[in-house]
Order: C-alpha cells, then sequence, then structure tokens
C-alpha cells in the first residue's frame, strides 16, 4: 500500500496476497477440484481410486474420506474440504462424499451468482434459510424404527455397503454389524447410547469375506507367556491386573552386602516367597485366567504353570478395558487387593492359530458390553477395503440406535427437499430468493450424481424424478439396477436420517465459510524454518 505516492511495507517480502473477487474464485475453484475427485465414486455404481503415498504403499477404495486423508493437498481451502470430510466421519461415520459432493456444488454455484454481482452476504442468508426449510422437512418425513427392529437396522447396513467391493456378502457383513451394535449398546438417562470403540477389529489375511464372524468376547493378539500352561480353559475366571508380577524393585539405590553362601540363599529364597504369595492371592481368588498389563517373572510363570493358571502379559491398556466391559472383571492395581468380586467370567478362554499368528479368544461372556468381529479376506487391499465398509455400516447402524429415524436413499430425499425448498422460495421476499432456488438445485446434485455414475441420462432422471414427487410419491428414487425411478422405501433401500442432517449442515456451513473469505494472506516458506528456529508456518 501506499500513503502520499510513500510506499508502505506491511507485509514480509515475498507473501503472497490475494483479494476480492480473485480471492473468492481460488478458494472456490479448489474447493470444486477436491469435491470433483469424489465424484465418480458415489454410489453403488461408483468406482474406485488407487492412491500411493510417498512410500509406495497402495490403498483402493472408493471411501471419501479415506480418498481424502491419503491426499497430499497444499491449498488452504482444499484442506477446509479434507477436514469437512474428516468432520462428517467422525460425527455418523457415513456420508462424507455426499457432504462433500454437496458443498462444492453450492460453492460453484454460489460463484455464478457472485458473478452477477449478488453480494457473499445474500448468498449465505439464502443458503441458511433454505438449510432451516430443508432441515424442518426432513425431521417431518423421517420414519421411527421401532424397538431397534433388526430388519430395519439390517438394511440401513445393507444399503451403507452398497457402493463396497464387498457387496456380494453384504447380508452376512450387515448382519454381524447389527449383532455387534446391539450387543454394546447401553440404556444412560432414558437414551440408547452405542460407542464404537467398544467393538474391536481384528484384520487377519485369509479364508474369504464369509468366514469374517463375530465373537461375543474379544480377541487378543497376544500368546500364553509359558508353554508350560495350558492352551484352553473352560469355565475361564478371569483376573485383571495392572500391575507387574515381579519382585518389587526400590524407588532408591540400595546395597546388600552377602558375606557367606547362606545369606544369598536366604536373599533368593524370599524373593521366591515373595513371587509364591503373588500367585497364591490369584489362586485363593478363583482366578484360572490372568490377563497382566505389565511383565511377568520367569519363576511366577512357573509357580503359575504348575497352578494350572493360563497367563498372558502385556496387553494393551485398551484391551484390558474392553476385556473389563465383557467379562464383567475389575482391573486391580495392586495384587493383594485381589477378591473373588473382581473375578471375571466367559464360557472358554484359548490360544487359536488365526493365519500366521497365535491369538487369545475369550468366547462365551454373559451379556459382554464390547466384542469383536475378526475381518478375514484373500488379500491385504480386500481385508483393508472390508475394514472400511464394516466400519461406515456399524456407524450407521449406531446412528439409528442412538436416533432411530430412517429415510430413503437412492436420491429419493434430496428430490423431496428440493421440491420442498422450491415451495418455500415462492413464499419468501427478498433477494435470497435467487439463493434459495440454487440450493434446491444443488440437493439435486446427488441424485444426478447417482444417474451420471450408473450411466443414466441425469436430465432424464432428473425431469421423471420431479414429476414422481409432484404426484406425492415422497420416497422415488433411483433404482441403478433396473434404471429406473422407483419407490426406494419399497425397495428398502434406506439411510439414517442423522447421516443426511449432517451432511446437510456440514456442507452448507462449510460452502458459507468459505465464501465468507475475501482476503488469502499466504507466509512464504523458509528452508530453514522461521525465525528462532521455529518452523514457518502457511496461512
Amino acid at each position: 500500500m501506499s500513503l502520499g505516492n510513500v510506499p508502505v511495507l506491511v507485509l514480509k517480502e515475498g507473501t503472497e496476497r490475494q483479494t476480492g473477487k480473485n480471492a473468492q474464485k481460488n478458494n472456490i475453484v479448489a474447493a470444486v477440484a477436491i469435491a470433483e475427485v469424489v465424484k465418480t465414486t458415489l454410489g453403488p455404481k461408483g468406482l474406485d481410486k488407487l492412491m500411493v503415498d510417498g512410500l509406495g504403499d497402495v490403498t483402493i477404495t472408493n471411501d471419501g474420506a479415506t480418498i481424502l486423508d491419503e491426499m497430499d493437498v497444499s491449498h488452504p481451502t482444499a484442506k477446509m474440504m479434507v477436514q469437512l470430510a474428516k468432520s462428517q466421519d467422525e460425527k455418523v461415520g457415513d456420508g462424507t462424499t455426499s457432504c462433500v459432493i454437496l458443498a462444492g456444488t453450492l460453492l460453484k454455484i454460489a460463484q455464478e451468482m457472485l458473478e452477477q454481482d449478488i453480494h457473499p452476504t445474500v448468498i449465505i442468508k439464502g443458503y441458511r434459510l433454505a438449510l432451516k426449510k430443508a432441515l424442518e422437512n426432513l425431521n417431518s418425513i423421517a420414519m421411527s424404527i421401532p424397538g431397534n427392529d433388526k430388519e430395519i437396522l439390517k438394511n440401513l447396513a445393507m444399503t451403507s455397503m452398497n457402493s463396497k467391493v464387498v457387496t456380494g456378502q453384504k447380508e452376512h457383513l450387515a448382519s454381524i454389524c447389527v449383532d455387534a451394535a446391539l450387543q454394546i449398546s447401553e440404556d444412560r438417562d432414558g437414551m440408547k447410547v452405542a460407542d464404537i470403540k467398544n467393538i474391536q477389529i481384528i484384520k487377519k489375511e485369509g479364508k474369504s469375506i464369509s468366514d469374517t464372524a463375530l465373537i461375543k468376547g474379544l480377541i487378543i493378539d497376544k500368546e500364553v507367556v509359558s508353554p508350560a500352561m495350558p492352551k484352553k480353559i473352560t469355565g475361564a475366571k478371569i483376573a485383571l491386573i495392572d500391575a507387574a508380577m515381579e519382585v518389587t524393585k526400590t524407588e532408591f539405590d540400595s546395597e546388600i552386602r552377602i558375606t557367606n553362601p547362606d545369606e544369598m540363599q536366604a536373599f533368593l529364597d524370599e524373593e521366591e516367597g515373595m513371587l509364591q504369595k503373588i500367585v497364591s492371592k490369584i489362586k485363593e481368588a478363583g482366578a484360572n485366567v490372568v490377563f497382566c498389563q505389565k511383565g511377568i517373572d520367569d519363576l511366577a510363570q512357573d509357580f503359575l504353570a504348575k497352578e494350572g493358571i493360563m497367563a498372558i502379559r502385556r496387553v494393551k491398556k485398551s484391551d484390558m478395558a474392553k476385556l473389563a466391559r465383557a467379562t464383567k472383571a475389575r482391573v486391580i492395581n495392586n495384587i493383594r487387593d485381589l477378591s473373588p468380586s473382581d473375578i471375571g467370567n466367559a464360557d472358554a478362554v484359548e490360544e487359536r492359530k488365526t493365519g500366521k499368528d497365535e491369538m487369545i479368544y475369550i468366547e462365551g461372556c454373559s451379556d459382554p458390553k464390547a466384542v469383536s468381529i475378526l475381518i478375514r479376506a484373500g488379500t491385504e487391499h480386500v481385508v483393508d477395503e472390508l475394514d472400511r465398509a464394516l466400519h461406515d455400516a456399524l456407524c450407521v447402524v449406531i446412528d439409528s440406535i442412538e436416533e432411530p429415524k430412517y429415510i430413503a436413499g437412492g436420491g429419493a430425499t434430496e428430490a423431496e427437499l428440493a421440491k420442498q425448498v422450491r415451495k418455500f422460495k415462492e413464499s419468501y421476499d427478498g433477494r435470497e430468493q435467487v439463493a434459495i432456488e440454487l440450493y434446491a438445485d444443488v440437493l439435486e446434485v446427488i441424485p444426478m450424481t447417482l444417474a451420471e455414475n450408473g450411466g443414466l441420462d441425469p436430465v432424464d432422471v432428473i425431469v421423471e424424478l420431479r414429476s414422481k414427487h409432484k404426484e406425492g410419491n415422497i420416497w422415488a428414487g433411483i433404482n441403478l439396477l433396473t434404471g429406473k425411478v422407483e419407490d426406494m422405501a419399497a425397495l428398502k433401500v434406506i439411510q439414517p436420517k442423522a447421516v443426511t442432517e449432517q451432511a446437510l449442515r456440514a456442507a452448507t456451513e462449510a460452502a458459507c465459510m468459505i465464501l465468507r473469505i475475501d482476503d488469502v494472506i499466504q507466509a512464504t516458506k523458509l528452508d530453514g524454518g522461521g525465525p528462532g528456529g521455529m518452523p514457518d508456518m502457511d496461512y
């Protein structure tokens, strides 16, 4: 800038700055480019992306969140779109692709309005009014799930897997997801709550997808510490110990002077006696299986083996918490405090070879609130994609347990909301009317993209969709198996209301945030980092 023909340097030399329409246009172009990347992956006919990272590791997927997470984007607005997908994935676990496509299309349409000299604040107000109306209608048309109906939950899980490579086994996998989610769900303050962290996923190559199974208990990726111990215990009584089963070392340095062999033997006998007391305490409590978060001394292992007790050491803290939820055992920090009331139960604990590794199976737990799903498939890439598919399906079922409402898929809901938003536009007076109408057009981008990815003519499909919805068929959507517009609720193509609601909210807020930016200031990158050895930052 200059003041009275005297240049004044405000920003550091080399800093890049874009202002006004230039900045807005560049931001919108970056956001739309991100949306275009994932657009072809939407729906059951969507295609996959092959991602190769800097180390040469390959990922093949059509999961929107995974694709964007693997992409190394540098543009700040593109990073915002990646964060949008992460936010959608963390909140509801599905709908990331739809969310990003909606945000990108909202910005693309906004660019056309900006070129007609419509102010960003007018566009933003119109978008927010349209969002409010869309969410009101979404709540009014959503259908309820009576008493955690297993059939509805299973159809919700199968719909989420329609676009995955595992679609051929979706019925088997959906049953596993429903059983797992219902098993870990709890009543809290009169509401159903299910935490996906209580579902442990174990991935092992080998066998087929049909061998994927739900374990009503847990699988611990460890081995029995001593070959002298039993490899299987039926009627297991389980102790969970967060303490070292070793001779306690003092916190300060000490010196012991031994002058003859008898004193040395007495010293060793005392250590042996301490370990014997630890094992006796475990035996007295009634435990025949011990999971220890820390180490187990070799001598203690020998005593445990002689008592017929199975022991597993160095178990992860997260696994200990799951074991407590599954077996009803209590994690003990001091072995001296162990009592029969702290012991958990399971029908059997067994060491089994799974793939190339030995693993501990804890099965037959009574009403476990933590369970395991063992994923099996022929190759590493299929195992990873199956993991992503199960994650989405589990999240969909959990969303529906916590908020038992669902809507139809196949673009039916978006088409109905678009119809209602257009009606709302006619009742609203103001310049925002243009943005409200275009918001309705953006909602139709979901069925339009589904049609494009399915090899159909999107214009013909949208015309037929509008006609069906005008006649009052609110669940008319695209059946990509037949290429026709049909009742998706009748075809059991359904999805949780929470997923669509979050996608609409997040996409609209992200678009509004990006539209409010009219100045982008980017600092220069310094090879040696910033002043004082601190790394430089991009803005």
